[in-house]
């Protein structure tokens, strides 16, 4: 790999949106941008969402020294920035809403070498395969070997792990009401309180879907699974009612006893620490525990492919983690509308994971697996 070239031609600092994996998302697309326009990465800003009820920084979950030095000879990332350059507000320059490829050297480099300090947020659509192959290494390296949890919170998620009983399973359950609403999905057999917390939820433009478009919908993937439906695939293939599971969750799951009237050996952030030290934690805390969790789980489940999902399959693969799965609203969409169900359903949902039961995915690998080189 090239070494970064000596002199640099200006700051970068990525300003980071949403909960912590949304943040670090934007964080490693930054650290590939920053070496690709041959800037200095300054540490990041993450910024407060409303919905999110956070107010951590990058160096209340992440190790600041351990990422510095990790990151050294592929990009360099500064804590400060020298004086004439700190006191003036950053250009501000805002790719989310980009869609398909560009070029971030024709796009934003004449920015940066005109403010020399600029404020960056990442393209969420950016192909990372299409990089020099020394920004793929630099997007690997700092991704997946500089960012660190710090070590106060690695000491907690490792009291956390080491509570719960072995061999466990980590369940990424998604049927918050937000979540649901969003989805335009409708559910005919919820309790009138998730219906109420979920129509709450609802905004003008995300009404229900009806008819032939609601349908198409569903049959494309796109409504969450319940914990009942969750259950009844856990069952069908194979896993034991008596299996030990950590719930890897937020605040607000709806209909949460479809499940655990199944599978009643459940453990969560909540029940297994303190009261003090889960009320003390905030909200990018708890998803960094339930992250640490997760990647060091004897199996991994998740029935939404989100971005804490694809940090945790991608890590685990890198690992060579291979008990890892995401489950198929797709496949039950269309079996159930095709008039499956009881022992026939379950048969076809164990056909439809069978080999990805048995192998396990890397999905969440850069696009062509370019990490799975040795850094």
């Amino acid at each position: 790999m090239p070494a970064a070239p000596s002199t640099r031609n200006g700051y970068i600092r990525i300003d980071c949106y949403g909960g912590l994996n949304q943040l670090r998302r934007d964080l490693c697309d930054g650290i590939a941008v920053a070496r690709l326009l041959n800037a200095t990465m300054v540490l990041p800003k993450f910024e407060v969402a409303a919905y999110w009820n956070e107010s951590s920084g990058f160096a209340d979950v992440f190790d600041v020294d351990h990422f510095i030095e990790q990151t050294r000879g592929y990009v360099e990332v500064v804590k400060d920035m020298p004086e004439e350059i700190s006191l003036k507000e950053p250009f501000k320059v805002d790719c989310r809403k980009r869609k398909g490829h560009f070029d971030y050297v024709e796009t934003v480099l004449p920015a940066l070498l005109e403010h020399r300090y600029i404020s960056l947020t990442p393209a969420m659509s950016q192909r990372k395969d299409r990089y020099p192959a020394h920004v793929k290494a630099c997007y690997c390296q700092g991704c997946y070997n500089a960012l660190q949890l710090n070590k106060k919170v690695e000491a907690k998620a490792m009291e956390l792990l080491q509570a719960i009983p072995k061999p466990f399973l980590s369940l990424h359950l998604r049927f918050e009401p937000d979540m649901v609403a969003y989805s335009r999905c409708e559910y005919s057999a919820l309790s009138s309180k998730s219906l109420d917390v979920i129509e709450a939820a609802r905004g003008e433009d995300r009404n229900v879907l009806i008819g032939d478009a609601a349908r198409l919908w569903r049959n494309r993937g796109k409504c969450p699974l319940t914990p009942s439906e969750t259950a009844f695939i856990l069952q069908a293939l194979g896993i034991p009612t008596e299996t030990n599971i950590y719930l890897a969750a937020g605040d607000g799951l709806m209909e949460l006893e479809g499940f655990t009237s199944i599978y009643k050996n459940m453990y969560t952030k909540s029940s297994l620490l303190t009261h003090e030290d889960f009320e003390r934690m905030h909200g990018n805390t708890k998803a960094a525990l339930d992250y640490y969790v997760s990647v060091n789980s004897d199996a991994y489940v998740t029935t939404f492919f989100g971005n804490m999902d694809k940090m945790v399959t991608a890590m685990r693969t890198m690992q060579g983690l291979q008990k890892t799965l995401v489950l198929s609203r797709r496949a039950f969409a269309n079996y159930t509308a095709a008039g499956l169900a009881g022992d026939q359903l379950a048969k076809a949902m164990w056909d439809a994971h069978r080999e990805d039961y048995i192998m396990g995915r890397g999905l969440a690998l850069p696009e062509h697996c370019f990490c799975e080189f040795k850094l």
